[in-house]
């Protein structure tokens, strides 16, 4: 795709685009926020990873091994991956990277709960595919700083 492609994109046909990647912005940052004011995440984090019996089993040997000995690490990643994630998409500013490493956490907690895709309590898959829907579509090319800056930075096209 030509830069002048990706600036012909942002017309007004593209609204859906908008809206989907702000309403996804606004749900993470809201929750990656109430994570960090909270100051209770990291313990409920653990709590949480221990008491799920359902994880993906060989997701349990990452749990145990790496998040759970280093869980304030994990909590803060997390935390702020959320906030980051959700302020990305908000005002668009490396959207596709932004959506497929939001697209990666929620992956994380997919395995983490071990729900199946068609679990009616897994909303995981509903934002991953989401994320994934966003970074595919160039979702920053209607509104958002990717379009003002992409002549000047290729690699947000």
């Amino acid at each position: 795709m030509s830069i002048d492609d990706f600036q012909r994109m942002r017309s007004l046909n593209n609204w859906p685009i908008l809206l989907l990647r702000v309403y996804t912005g606004v749900f993470f940052a809201y929750y990656g926020f109430r994570k960090i004011v909270g100051g209770t995440f990291a313990d409920g984090m653990t709590g949480f990873l221990n008491s799920r019996e359902d994880m993906v089993g060989w997701y349990r040997v990452i749990v145990d091994a790496v998040v759970l000995p280093m869980q304030s690490l994990f909590a803060f990643l997390v935390a702020y991956g959320e906030l980051a994630l959700g302020m990305a998409l908000i005002i668009g500013l490396a959207t596709r990277y932004a959506a497929f490493c939001g697209a990666f956490m929620v992956l994380n907690f997919w395995f983490a709960k071990g729900q199946g895709v068609l679990d009616s309590q897994n909303h995981d898959v509903i934002w991953f595919v989401i994320l994934i829907v966003l970074g595919s579509l160039h979702a920053g090319r209607v509104m958002s700083v990717d379009q003002k800056l992409v002549k000047r930075f290729r690699f947000l096209a």
